[in-house]
């Protein structure tokens, strides 16, 4: 098991992190679990039934370089190596209409969505460019490629992912590293409960969201976590640089 991958994977403890921290550990991979809630990863840790040999639990604030710096660190003392990086940790923030928000919500969702992904895709690389192999996927969205009333912050937010993607990708290629982002729909998740609730009228808004996807239904973190670890596996050894929609059928209308 000692030649086992191993993956970092931050915001582990939402539903799409947590989706993928379980997949990867079924699949006999070595799993470093990064999330700003240490409480809420030791729930993950017993609830997924995960092995102490092949995990490693770090509570971390993704927007703060010294603590990137850490969960790097914490991974190569325990595994030696980073093989592959879900780049996962993010927020929605505050509704509301791009008149009225504030500066400092802003501010909130870039630290995360933004210098997180950032300072992970910095520190995270240059593991991989010593050891010439890797694979990041960086989580953007749906709104990565289109717009959402109400929820600018966001949509810029992850729009800037699919930038820092592209470039990554570009700068990371003759190292042997790959870089791709998933760009989920609406997702069965703790988030997606936010949204319905934050919209003043949680019923309808899912009427409506389900309405609008040609599959009909919620896409279930465990599909999106699927993408993800296809695209961090050396089954996508020819893929750099790409956008995978896991949407339901939305984005082609």
């Amino acid at each position: 098991m000692s030649d086992a991958p191993v993956v970092v994977v931050t915001g582990a403890a939402g539903g799409i992190g947590l989706a993928l921290v379980r997949l990867l550990h079924r699949q006999g991979q070595r799993v470093v679990l990064v999330d700003l809630d240490g409480a809420a990863l030791g729930r993950v840790a017993k609830t997924a039934g995960l092995d102490p040999a092949r995990s490693l639990l770090v509570a971390a604030d993704v927007s703060r370089e010294e603590e990137v710096e850490r969960y790097v660190a914490a991974a190569l003392e325990r595994f030696g190596r980073i093989d592959g990086f879900a780049n996962n940790a993010g927020i929605e923030g505050t509704p509301g209409r791009i008149e009225d928000q504030s500066v400092e919500m802003l501010d909130k969702v870039y630290a995360v969505n933004v210098r997180g992904v950032f300072l992970g895709l910095k520190h995270v690389l240059r593991v991989m460019r010593r050891q010439g192999a890797g694979s990041v996927v960086n989580l953007s969205s749906l709104a990565g490629i289109m717009g959402a009333p109400t929820h600018g912050a966001y949509v810029m937010s992850k729009h800037a992912v699919i930038g820092l993607t592209r470039t990554a990708a570009a700068e990371a290629a003759g190292a042997n590293v790959r870089v791709n982002a998933v760009l989920p729909g609406a997702i069965n998740t703790e988030m997606m409960r936010r949204i319905e609730r934050d919209s003043g009228n949680a019923a309808a808004t899912e009427a409506g969201n389900r309405a609008a996807i040609p599959l009909g239904r919620y896409g279930e973190p465990e599909e999106i976590a699927a993408v993800i670890a296809f695209l961090l596996s050396d089954q996508s050894s020819y893929v750099t640089g790409s956008l995978y929609t896991a949407d339901g059928g939305m984005s082609p209308h």
